[in-house]
Order: C-alpha cells, then structure tokens, then sequence
C-alpha cells in the first residue's frame, strides 16, 4: 500500500497554520498542507520529519509532530497519515517546490475552491480542535 503523510504545522501563537499553494496537479492553485510520499521501509515518523525538512526548512529541533489520524483510500491502495506540531520558535520557512503561506487558523478550510482535498483538511483542522478542548 502506498502511504502519504500531510502535517498540520501551528505556528508559536497557535493562530496560523501553514499551507502551500500546489504548483501541480492534482489540485493546482488551491491550498494544501506540507507533507509527501513514505519511502518503502521508512519509519513513518521519520518520513513526516524528513517530508517537513524538505519542503519547509522545519527540523525536528523546531517543533514535535504527533500522529493524530490516517485516511485509508482502499480501491487506490494508498493511506495518508496526517501529523500534527506547533513550533517552539519563530523559523525562518524554505520552500522546496511549492510557495509557503501562513493561513489564520479560523479560515473555512471546507472551502474546496481555496483548499485541496475535498474539505479533508477541514475535517483535520476541527479534529485538531476537538483534542485541545
């Protein structure tokens, strides 16, 4: 089965969320959040810090990820593991391939004409939301 992680990345004041903006399809021009593809026999943590490494500049000296979900899409044989951290300092971002933005974490991000996805990352951010209450 192919396994994919996306990360929830909060920024220090827990009011911002980063996203990028998808250079390709599938959803060119939407907003998506920063993650990749888990190499084979790849511890799945380590993959969503190397993933976050590489297309943010974020190490795992700047923030904790946590495992909250996966999504498993059965007929493509793929799963999506979706992590979560809040940095512990201000970093300065490097983008890989796509642009990096900081979004207010109150956007709609069911929004599918802003967001990837088909309102996954909506559900994401409000599950987020539920473990912190």
């Amino acid at each position: 089965m192919k396994k994919l992680n996306v990360i929830l990345v909060y920024n220090k004041a827990e009011d911002k969320i980063l996203m990028c903006k998808r250079e390709k399809e599938p959803y060119k021009g939407k907003f998506n959040l920063v993650g990749g593809k888990v190499k084979e026999n790849e511890d799945e943590l380590h993959a969503a810090y190397r993933e976050l490494q590489e297309e943010t500049g974020i190490t795992n000296r700047d923030i904790t990820l946590t495992h909250i979900m996966n999504f498993q899409y059965k007929i493509l044989e793929m799963e999506l593991e979706v992590y979560v951290g809040k940095l512990n300092k201000d970093v300065n971002l490097v983008e890989e391939v796509n642009k990096l933005y900081w979004v207010d974490k109150n956007e709609n991000f069911f929004d599918i004409d802003k967001f990837a996805g088909e309102g996954n990352i909506g559900h994401m951010v409000k599950q987020v939301e539920n473990l912190c209450k």
